[in-house]
């Protein structure tokens, strides 16, 4: 039988078609110290995964390697921030052999500047708190970004990666600002808006770029840890 004697009528239909246009998946790195410490995590701050983030990039490298549903996958890209290149290392057994991380600072949370390493209250006490409700092109600290400016970087970067990898299957470990910014893309929000999101550590979203859209696949998709 043919898919018209199977399928609803197109404008009846809710479900999307089979993707066919580039795919990002989006992989938001595991626990790191400076998310359990409290502290402005770039490169200074980071710290790397705790012993829970670890076991949270393990339990998705043994889905992914169970489900095979990466398999396909045809380039691997993750920031340059040691909590998203920790977790890609651990999953990276569970992708195809023959892929590489490619890691892409564009690819980074927001960067802090002078707030890099200070606690969040030390960040308050010396440059103040930013408001980016009511100013959202102000910088976190000196030389460091802004909420606004975030935005432009991640979106070059993801457009930068739909161009080189048309219809191609791109696995991305970054953070969850990024991951925001992609679905600021989907939904056709502006530069300002703040969509506070609750992205789980080592969860997948996947979007896709075709007939000239963003298209959303999946969200807050998580491998449950192993019952010790």
């Amino acid at each position: 039988m043919s898919d018209a004697g199977v399928l609803p009528p197109e404008g009846f239909r809710t479900r999307g078609p089979v993707p066919s246009g580039t795919r990002l998946l989006l992989i938001r790195h595991g626990e790191a110290f400076c998310n359990a410490n409290g502290i402005v995590g770039g490169p200074l701050g980071c710290g790397g995964l705790t012993e829970l983030g670890v076991r949270q990039a393990e339990a998705l490298r043994d889905r992914l390697a169970s489900s095979g549903e990466l398999d396909a996958a045809n380039a691997f890209y993750t920031s340059t921030l040691p909590r998203a290149i920790e977790t890609g290392a651990i999953i990276s057994s569970s992708l195809p052999s023959t892929l590489i991380a490619t890691a892409d600072c564009d690819l980074c949370e927001l960067h802090p500047g002078a707030a890099d390493a200070l606690t969040w209250k030390e960040l308050v006490d010396t440059f103040g708190a930013p408001n980016w409700d009511d100013d959202p092109g102000s910088p976190l600290a000196p030389e460091g970004e802004s909420w606004t400016g975030f935005y432009e970087r991640c979106v070059a970067a993801l457009t930068k990666l739909v161009v080189r990898h048309e219809s191609q299957l791109v696995v991305v470990v970054c953070h969850g600002g990024v991951i925001e910014q992609a679905l600021k893309l989907v939904f056709g929000r502006s530069s300002e808006a703040r969509l506070r999101l609750r992205t789980q550590n080592c969860s997948m979203t996947e979007v896709e770029f075709r007939d000239d859209s963003w298209h959303l696949l999946r969200y807050n998709d998580v491998a449950p840890l192993a019952r010790s």
